[in-house]
C-alpha cells in the first residue's frame, strides 16, 4: 500500500510508492532512494522491489507530532513491521483501530485502507523496517500452516482489517541481524534477488514462530500434575502396542486412568497430534515398513483396516508424500 501525508498547510505529499517492476525479464531488484524535507517533517527511504515484495526502510524525523495520513491507490499487501527507533501511534479512521509502536518492537499486519493520524514525539528520530508481501503471494507462502497466521489469513481473504497479535513483541537478535542483512546487503543481480527474498522468508519465519511461542506459552494446561502427563503417556504406549486393535476414546481414557476430556486435550496438548491421528501416523509407518519388506499393498491395507486400498493410498500419500506403489518400485 502507498502512502500519502499532509503537511500542516494542507498539502498531501505521496511518500514512496512501489515500483513498476512488470516487464522486466528476467526479474531482479530495484532500488531507490529519496529524501524529503519539509516544515512538518524530514525522511530519508530506501525502496527495494522485488517481484511480489516490497521492502523500505529508512529514517523520518517529525516536527509536528501529529500528521495526516492515508493510503493511495496501490495493490494490497501484507506487512511485516518492525520498529528500529523512536516510536509513536497510527489512528485508522477507517476501522477506529489504533497501532502503538515502541523501540524494537514487531507485528504483522494488514490493513486494506488507511486514512488517519499518526502521532509521534517531536524531533525525535523514527526508524523503521518493513517487508510487504503481495496479497496472493503471501496467502500462498502461509498455506496450511495454521495456528495464528491460519486466522490472520482468514481476515485477509474477508478484506477484513487484521494484525497477527493484538499485542506487539519485541524483536528479537536474530531478527536484528537479519534486517541488518537486508539492509547492508550489497549482492547484486540475480545474487541480490535470492538473497533478498530468503532473508525477506527468513523474517516471515521468525515473526510467525515468536507469535506461535507466545500463543502456546500463554495456553493454559489441561494437565494438572505429572500423574495426569503419566496417563497420556501410558495411553500413548498402549495405542501404539494395540494399533490393529485399538479401543474407542472412551475405553482408552478408561485404560489410561484419566477422564475422556483430559485425554483428548492432553495428548494434543504433549505431542502435538490428535489420539487418533497419532495412530494413524503409527500404522503408516509401520505400513511403510512392510511395503519395504514386499508384502502386497491389497494385504497392508487390509491389515491396517483401511476400508479401501483407495483409501489406504490416499493416506499413504498425504503422510509421505510418494504413493505406495512408487515405495515398492523404490
Amino acid at each position: 500500500m502507498g502512502m500519502a501525508l499532509c503537511d500542516e498547510y494542507g498539502k498531501w505529499t505521496e511518500i514512496g510508492g512501489i515500483a513498476d517492476y512488470s516487464g522486466l525479464l528476467p526479474p531482479f531488484v530495484t532500488e531507490r532512494k529519496e529524501k524529503y524535507n519539509f516544515p512538518s517533517f524530514d525522511a530519508e527511504l530506501t525502496h527495494l522491489t522485488l517481484p511480489n515484495i516490497y521492502i523500505v526502510f529508512g529514517d523520518m524525523r517529525i516536527k509536528n507530532h501529529r500528521l495526516r495520513f492515508r493510503s493511495t491507490d496501490e495493490p494490497d499487501f501484507v506487512e511485516l513491521h518492525f520498529s528500529l527507533a523512536g516510536g509513536g501511534s497510527m489512528e485508522n479512521h477507517i476501522n477506529g483501530h489504533i497501532h502503538e509502536f515502541k523501540p524494537l518492537q514487531h507485528n504483522l499486519l494488514y490493513s486494506p485502507e488507511f486514512d488517519g493520524v499518526g502521532q509521534y514525539n517531536p524531533n525525535v528520530p523514527y526508524q523503521f523496517f518493513e517487508i510487504h508481501f503481495q496479497i496472493a503471494y503471501f496467502l500462498e507462502l502461509v498455506k496450511d500452516v495454521g495456528g495464528l497466521l491460519a486466522v490472520f489469513c482468514k481476515n485477509i481473504q474477508k478484506h477484513q482489517f487484521s494484525d497477527l497479535s493484538d499485542s506487539n513483541l519485541r524483536m528479537t537478535f536474530a531478527m536484528q541481524q537479519c534486517i541488518r542483512e537486508i539492509i547492508n546487503c550489497d549482492f547484486s543481480g540475480g545474487l541480490k534477488l535470492i538473497f533478498l527474498q530468503a532473508k525477506c522468508m527468513e523474517l516471515l519465519s521468525l515473526q510467525a514462530q515468536a507469535f506461535e511461542q507466545l500463543a502456546k506459552k500463554n495456553t493454559k494446561s489441561v494437565l494438572k500434575s505429572a500423574y495426569e502427563k503419566d496417563c497420556i503417556h501410558y495411553a500413548r504406549e498402549y495405542l501404539t502396542a494395540h494399533i490393529h486393535t485399538p479401543p474407542s476414546l472412551a475405553e482408552l481414557a478408561r485404560i489410561a486412568g484419566i477422564n475422556e476430556f483430559k485425554l483428548k486435550n492432553g495428548f494434543k496438548e504433549l505431542f502435538d497430534t490428535t489420539v487418533f491421528g497419532y495412530l494413524s501416523d503409527v500404522k503408516l509407518m509401520e505400513a511403510r515398513e512392510q511395503l519395504l519388506s514386499g508384502i502386497p499393498i491389497k494385504a497392508i491395507s487390509e491389515n491396517m483396516g483401511y476400508s479401501s486400498v483407495q483409501h489406504f493410498n490416499t493416506a499413504f500419500s498425504k503422510k509421505f508424500g510418494i504413493s505406495p506403489g512408487k515405495v515398492k518400485l523404490n
